[in-house]
């Protein structure tokens, strides 16, 4: 198999924040391109990779989603050379400071830090507890008169942390959620260079899932697959986190069950794993799965939809962590799974959970 971490890198060392993921989806449509017959992007910037089946037309597809976005901050407010942020996306407020970041101005890309005022000079109590998101600055080192000139109100700021190779197979850095998914769909496309598969599938890599699940709504609804398989990261087991809450680390991915995910879905990939002896864990989600599945499903008439998760720590922080073996184990399990649509797999479909 394909060493993917090369580029995993490479992903998550390049911009891409929410409404803004051009930078990215130029990064993975060169990825992509050898591995499909067209790609082409909707009006929302999502990617879509088209991968001809080989049966009878009209064919049935699958689309299996990844957001390539990833969480950021933006300039509210220029004051004295320091910048005012709020985020984009959901980020907790206690990572940030001493965090470097870079700062995306028209004029160029600019180095900075996330800083902090002294607590002696916050208002009353608010230096003895988590410093809110309101009173942290960003510094690029420059005067007061050059920032005036570089940096607007909106420009953006994203994590500039270099991805570590950890030791037992890991990865740490900063948008992994989800650029590890993206991973994960690129050894699927990898996989089936070599694998006959009747049904078209479609890799689309989405834009704006962590501010309005806009991107898998369009895409969706543009291309208007038969069944549908959003890939994410879920919550990776760390100090703190209750175990039923939370997945270790290089025991491959999880399989969602609940609401959002289709049961027949489900109970396939389940077996599917088990033949390829492929480790996973059941995740509940009875109601919504907090990932793009949430848009598929309900595009058009419905789309039968199904959510496979790669485990990850520390969530929206700028040293995220996944194992390479779990990447690798998605990626397999995605490939194996669209190689094994029959032509009359979507007549099959329906929901019965007794």
């Amino acid at each position: 198999m394909t060493d993917i971490l090369p580029f995993l890198k490479s992903l998550i060392s390049v911009s891409g924040i929410s409404a803004y993921e051009t930078p990215v989806a130029n990064l993975i449509e060169a990825k992509w391109k050898p591995l499909v017959d067209e790609t082409s992007r909707s009006r929302l910037g999502s990617l879509h990779g088209l991968k001809r089946g080989s049966g009878k037309s009209p064919r049935s597809s699958v689309l299996i989603a990844t957001h390539m976005d990833a969480i950021g901050l933006m300039v509210t407010q220029i004051t004295d050379g320091f910048l005012h942020i709020t985020e984009i996306g959901g980020i907790d407020p206690r990572v940030l400071p001493g965090t470097p970041v870079v700062v995306h101005a028209s004029g160029g890309d600019l180095p900075a830090v996330i800083v902090m005022p002294p607590a002696n000079l916050l208002p009353d109590g608010e230096g003895k507890k988590t410093i809110a998101l309101k009173y942290l600055l960003v510094d690029t080192g420059l005067s007061a008169r050059e920032v005036s000139k570089r940096v607007a109100i909106g420009d953006l700021v994203a994590f500039n942390t270099e991805p570590v190779e950890m030791s037992g197979e890991n990865v740490s850095g900063h948008t992994l959620d989800n650029r590890a998914s993206v991973a994960a769909l690129t050894i699927c496309l990898e996989e089936l260079q070599f694998k006959s598969h009747l049904w078209d599938v479609w890799a689309v890599a989405t834009t704006q899932e962590e501010v309005t699940l806009g991107g898998a709504k369009t895409s969706a609804f543009q291309i208007k697959p038969s069944i549908a398989i959003a890939v994410d990261v879920t919550f990776g087991r760390s100090p703190g986190v209750n175990d039923w809450e939370s997945f270790p680390l290089g025991k491959g991915p999880t399989l969602g069950i609940g609401a959002n995910m289709h049961p027949f879905l489900h109970k396939r990939f389940a077996e599917l794993a088990e033949k390829l002896e492929i480790p996973f864990a059941v995740e509940a989600m009875p109601a919504s799965s907090s990932t793009d599945a949430e848009t598929l499903q309900l595009a058009a008439d419905g789309i039968p939809t199904m959510v496979l998760s790669i485990p990850l720590r520390y969530m929206h922080t700028p040293v995220e962590m996944v194992a390479l073996k779990d990447i690798q184990r998605a990626g397999r399990l995605l490939a194996e799974f669209a190689a094994s649509l029959q032509a009359d797999f979507f007549e099959k479909i329906v929901w019965d959970v007794s």
